[in-house]
């Protein structure tokens, strides 16, 4: 049976001036599908296979093309809108026709060139179209492992969790709580290391470099901090993770460590309340 929003193979049944009818063979479906002579490549001819993608066109008509959509039925991508209408948000899928977002399928009011995730499904009118309710269409199957690093997109914050992340666009992902010190917005494009694969397949992830790359980083940073303070910080390192996340956007263990390192190559004093820097 030929099912829209699929890419699938289907036999050539018929040539005619303006195209191709494709076929899977199904009586129900004899008649076939078109594909139009723009999209028909050079030398096919009867009895060929051809793997195309069927959707419906402008007048609801089950149409198939050659060209490769950037989502599929049931899966997830990220995609830009391109324009807002009445009925909704259209977005690019990489076909001629735009991908329909209705605003009942919104997790928040999108606008033009903003992108968003997205899951592929078949309205009530058998027509394809798009939600950003996608958590539960992500896949949990990553080929990814403990140190690994990929590309991920923010598609919601919980601050009592954290910030879920699309890895690759496809993925379960989330920055737990306890990393959200960058101030991550939905929507952000972020370069992520996975931390845990969990049991179910969901990925833990940072966006930070591994602890040993991280503190030099970390250390210039609570330097220029001590320098914004006038050389001396109003607390020492036993500071509390909530003064120490709004003033450097970092977890204790990592603010110590960047202290540590600075305490060992002579550029900071720590005292009772203060952690003063040593002018050389």
């Amino acid at each position: 049976m030929m099912e829209i929003g699929k890419i699938q193979k289907l036999k050539v049944i018929k040539e005619k001036d303006f195209g191709i009818y494709l076929s899977d063979g199904d009586k129900a479906d004899a008649q076939g599908v078109l594909l139009p002579k723009k999209q028909v490549p050079e030398g096919t001819k009867i009895g060929d296979e051809l793997e195309v993608f069927l959707y419906k066109d402008s007048e609801d008509r089950l149409i198939a093309t050659t060209s490769k959509p950037k989502v599929t039925l049931g899966e997830t991508a990220v995609l830009e809108v391109k324009e807002v209408s009445k009925i909704g948000a259209f977005l690019d899928m990489g076909l001629e026709k735009d991908l329909l977002l209705p605003f009942k399928e919104q997790t928040h009011q999108v606008r033009k060139g903003e992108k968003c995730l997205v899951a592929l499904y078949v309205d009530k009118s058998k027509r394809l179209a798009a939600t950003m309710k996608a958590y539960q269409y992500l896949r949990s199957d990553s080929p990814y492992h403990t140190g690994d690093e990929a590309d991920g997109f923010v598609f919601e914050i919980n601050p009592d969790i954290g910030a879920f992340v699309a890895v690759d666009g496809i993925y379960h992902g989330l920055i737990p709580k306890k990393e959200l010190f960058s101030g991550y917005r939905v929507g952000d494009e972020v370069r992520v290391r996975v931390t845990r694969v969990r049991g179910d397949g969901k990925l833990d992830l940072t966006t930070r470099d591994k602890a040993g790359s991280q503190i030099f980083s970390d250390s210039d940073l609570v330097m220029k901090v001590i320098e914004e303070f006038d050389g001396v910080l109003p607390f020492n390192d036993k500071a509390s993770p909530e003064v120490i996340a709004r003033e450097f956007k970092l977890s204790k263990n990592a603010f110590k460590r960047a202290v540590g390192h600075l305490l060992k190559e002579g550029k900071i004093e720590i005292t009772e309340k203060s952690i003063r820097k040593i002018d050389k």
